[in-house]
């Protein structure tokens, strides 16, 4: 192995360790948000508490990792505030809302439509069309996300027994996401360009405020208690999962994202990203008592399966980063600047 392959290898390494480690602690934030939500808060208020708790552990981290996070940012103000508003503020309103009507794992599910998104973005953009597999893989998931929906197959549910807000609120959040990976390509590991704790802690920030201004005047509902929350069937301070909301899924989680994403392609990152869904029917199972039917584990399997046939699709269009809008100039062709 000569030394650029060993380097090569061992940042795709990196890359999947930070990618799968951010996939497990944000899988748990929809069974920390609902215990909120079930104990009296509205999904406002809870994702006020996580983005505003999140904000402020990434300023203590990036005030002694990285001096100047501040001057940085603001350097890069159009980048950070769009990165705050859309896939931190928009993608958890989102997701907090459609766990209100739906269980977390199908929640989940339907923001997970990201991918899907993501590959359709990029055809349109790049106009290269994906690879026939890549598309057999999209049309599986999508028949996946009909199983778990209940749409078809036994016991199959009316129209008016389907949660439409959940729905919407669901692939509000699949939008929201898709830009995530998009957006978080143009963040760099190695500090050349926006630096990764720079854009989380930034992003965090706008986030905040923004859905704090949402609640504050009145557009979205904002509403808390002190009211104790049940976890793992304990009774606990609301304190308990604010701060791990805070912390686990949001802090750690966004910045292992963005540094996961640095050293991956984003379409890659994304799916790779699908194990989030696995790690959330755990902590909802293990943290709420919440199950999901064994149709719409089906369906959840299909999914995974059509989205990991779909990656291998993508492994094929070895170039595809070529064409990737945007790219930094001077960016050797087919590497890779960072996601997350």
């Amino acid at each position: 192995m000569t030394a650029s392959n060993g380097t090569t290898a061992g940042h795709f390494r990196t890359g999947m360790i930070f990618a799968v480690a951010s996939a497990f602690t944000f899988g748990m934030a929809g069974a920390l948000g609902k215990s909120l939500i079930e104990a009296g808060w509205s999904p406002t208020a809870a994702v006020v508490a996580r983005l505003t708790g999140g904000a402020l552990v990434m300023a203590v981290v990036a005030t002694i990792l990285r001096r100047g996070w501040v001057r940085e940012a603001l350097s890069h103000k159009g980048t950070v505030i769009a990165y705050g508003a859309i896939p931190i503020a928009g993608a958890q309103l989102c997701y907090f809302n459609a766990v209100t009507y739906l269980p977390v794992g199908v929640a989940l599910l339907l923001e997970y439509a990201a991918p899907l998104l993501v590959v359709g973005w990029v055809w349109a953009t790049t106009r290269r069309r994906p690879s026939t597999l890549t598309l057999a893989g999209v049309a599986i998931a999508i028949a996946g996300i009909t199983l778990v929906l209940g749409l078809f197959g036994p016991g199959s549910h009316t129209g008016a027994q389907i949660s439409l807000a959940g729905i919407a609120w669901g692939m509000g959040a699949a939008v929201c996401a898709a830009c995530y990976f998009v957006m978080s390509d143009k963040a760099s590991a190695d500090g050349t360009g926006l630096h990764s704790i720079t854009l989380a802690t930034g992003g965090l920030v706008v986030g905040a405020a923004t859905v704090a201004l949402l609640g504050v005047s009145g557009v979205m509902p904002l509403a808390f208690t002190s009211h104790g929350t049940t976890l793992a069937g304990l009774t606990t301070s609301w304190l308990v999962p604010v701060i791990a909301l805070a912390i686990v899924p949001t802090a750690m989680a966004y910045t292992f994202g963005i540094m996961g994403i640095a050293r991956l392609q984003p379409r890659f990152a994304s799916l790779v990203g699908l194990s989030e869904v696995m790690f959330a029917v755990l902590s909802a199972w293990a943290l709420l008592g919440e199950a999901i039917t064994g149709i719409q584990l089906l369906g959840g399997a299909v999914v995974l399966a059509g989205l990991a046939l779909a990656r291998q699709g993508d492994r094929g269009e070895a170039t595809w980063h070529d064409d990737w809008p945007d790219s930094p100039e001077g960016l050797p062709a087919g590497q890779t600047i960072g996601r997350s």
